[in-house]
């Protein structure tokens, strides 16, 4: 892949949220209209071949990008947020953090039995909150037919998390 623009416009945010991390901003690229649209067009030229039916999204950056994503692919999307945050019947699914553990959950309706399901968000770290997306999809009795990320941090070794799915990263840092 030919090196985006993103890469050049993602900026190194030391000690936050926490002393100790280096944050990788994604906003100067979400504030680039061309390369905004770069990153959409390379999801959805990786998706094509792989014919989600629902491209789910993880709060909160997944929805940024999974959003225009299934609008360019003539699709819908499906949230995956924290516990507490949507207004329907849900279903949750825990997952272990460095210290401790956290919990997402979707609409108990949010994909039907059979669905094609691509997961997106903004960054792989130790893929713990998109292995329990993956769950949550596979509760409702949909596929993962991939899951999306702009970044990975593979140094984090979060692949190992993902293991069995079809995994795409536009940048990756070691």
């Amino acid at each position: 892949m030919t090196q985006l623009l993103a890469r050049k416009l993602i900026r190194d945010i030391p000690d936050f949220p926490q002393p100790g991390v280096l944050f990788k901003d994604i906003t100067p690229v979400l504030g680039n209209g061309p390369a905004f649209q770069e990153v959409v067009d390379c999801f959805v030229e990786w998706a094509e071949p792989r014919s989600p039916d629902v491209i789910v999204g993880i709060e909160s950056r997944g929805f940024i990008f999974g959003a225009p994503v299934a609008l360019a692919m003539g699709l819908g999307f499906a949230p995956v947020r924290k516990v507490g945050k949507l207004p329907h019947t849900t279903i949750q699914e825990e997952y272990a953090l460095e210290y401790g553990a956290s919990v997402v959950e979707m609409h108990r309706d949010a994909l039907a039995p059979g669905q094609r399901v691509l997961i997106i968000d903004d960054l792989l770290a130790t893929g713990g909150t998109a292995a329990a997306a993956a769950r949550l999809v596979r509760t409702l009795g949909a596929t993962v037919v991939g899951v999306c990320f702009l970044i990975e941090l593979a140094f984090l070794r979060g692949r190992e998390n993902l293991s069995g799915y079809d995994l795409q990263a536009l940048i990756t840092y070691s």
